[in-house]
């Protein structure tokens, strides 16, 4: 079972993250090397919206969002948590 926490993005991601990147991929790669967050990055053209994917708890993703500096400095503006039925792969 996969989760993907869906990250959508203020108007001014891109001026605004280089202050609070290293906090944001710190966090992300300690959850990827504890084998919770398997793929994470925003999609381009426009950058509106990040997906990451996870095979941790629900309760580990959500704890993840509340802290991630990103969601904490309005960065993100909304997110959400939703099953993935992974059929290949």
């Amino acid at each position: 079972m996969h989760l993907v926490l869906e990250y959508s993005l203020a108007p001014d991601y891109l001026e605004r993250r280089a202050a609070l990147r290293e906090e944001h991929l710190a966090l992300a790669r300690a959850a990827h090397e504890r084998g919770e967050l398997v793929l994470a990055g925003a999609l381009p053209d426009p950058y509106d919206r990040a997906l990451l994917v996870w095979t941790a708890p629900r309760e580990a993703v959500e704890r993840f969002a509340t802290h991630d500096p990103y969601v904490v400095h309005g960065l993100v503006t909304g997110w959400t948590i939703r099953a993935w039925n992974v059929v290949i792969g």
